[in-house]
């Protein structure tokens, strides 16, 4: 990798994403027109984990095209949304006025906007594969705490990355990052790539930081699926969830942290 290719992660990224938000806008895999319709993007696990948004303040962190803020929108909370994509945050917008659902969205990578917020929030949420995308999770924690009233909570849903150990990747964090050129991950991927440009954070790395930055762990929770096939060799089953088997053994897929602030 070259030293400029790191210099200039955030714009590489940036590319990268305004071009999956055009394929991920008319794939199955996000279902753009079920939710325009009524249905929600979220899950079991973030809807058990965050439990009631009625009239709450609701940061949601790297917000893609604002599927997921919008179902907060839709269950009460008042939502604002922050992602480094450009395309993205101008879908984000459409979409919450063509269901005419209130959200603040803003068009930022993470560590600028809590330079600047000074925003107060009930809940900061972020989920699936976000954190792979920040180089500093000391950062992203004081951005956290910075943005959360205190008492405020912290819910994080994420893909485990004892999964990435079976496909090549390093668990324990590098100050080198991953720079690779890859498609996306919905089915109607046509093979077109984009470099993108990636850190490993081992789950002792997350936790810390946060307790570090004044957030208590309430709860810690992994499971043995994901609900998305996005991942590799999995398989889905029953449930409608996707699993992943090594040497007979389920995978930890996902893992999600329910976080305090607490001065």
């Amino acid at each position: 990798m070259c030293a400029n290719q790191k210099m200039d992660y955030l714009a590489l990224n940036q590319l990268a994403w305004d071009k999956r938000t055009k394929t991920h806008l008319t794939s199955d895999f996000y279902d753009v027109t079920g939710f325009i319709n009524g249905n929600t993007s979220l899950n079991s696990i973030e809807l058990n984990d965050v439990g009631n948004v009625e009239g709450k303040r609701l940061l949601h962190l790297q917000c893609h095209f604002g599927l997921d803020s919008l179902s907060w929108a839709r269950l009460g909370a008042q939502v604002t949304g922050v992602d480094l994509s450009p395309e993205a945050i101008e879908q984000a917008k459409g979409i919450a006025a063509q269901t005419q659902l209130k959200a603040n969205f803003i068009c930022a990578d993470v560590y600028a906007f809590g330079e600047v917020n000074d925003q107060a929030f009930d809940i900061v949420f972020t989920s699936y594969g976000a954190l792979c995308w920040l180089p500093d999770l000391d950062k992203w924690a004081q951005t956290i705490a910075k943005a959360l009233v205190i008492g405020g909570q912290l819910n994080v849903v994420e893909f485990h990355p004892f999964n990435e150990i079976l496909s090549g990747y390093s668990y324990f964090y590098n100050s080198e990052p991953d720079v690779e050129e890859e498609g996306t991950y919905t089915e109607n991927c046509t093979g077109d790539t984009s470099v993108v440009v990636t850190w490993a954070h081992p789950l002792s790395n997350v936790i810390n930081a946060l307790i570090k930055a004044g957030i208590s762990i309430e709860q810690f929770s992994e499971y043995p699926y994901s609900p998305y096939n996005c991942l590799d060799n999995v398989e889905q089953r029953e449930d409608g969830n996707y699993y992943r088997v090594s040497q007979g053994q389920r995978v930890p897929l996902v893992y999600s942290i329910v976080g305090k602030k607490i001065a």
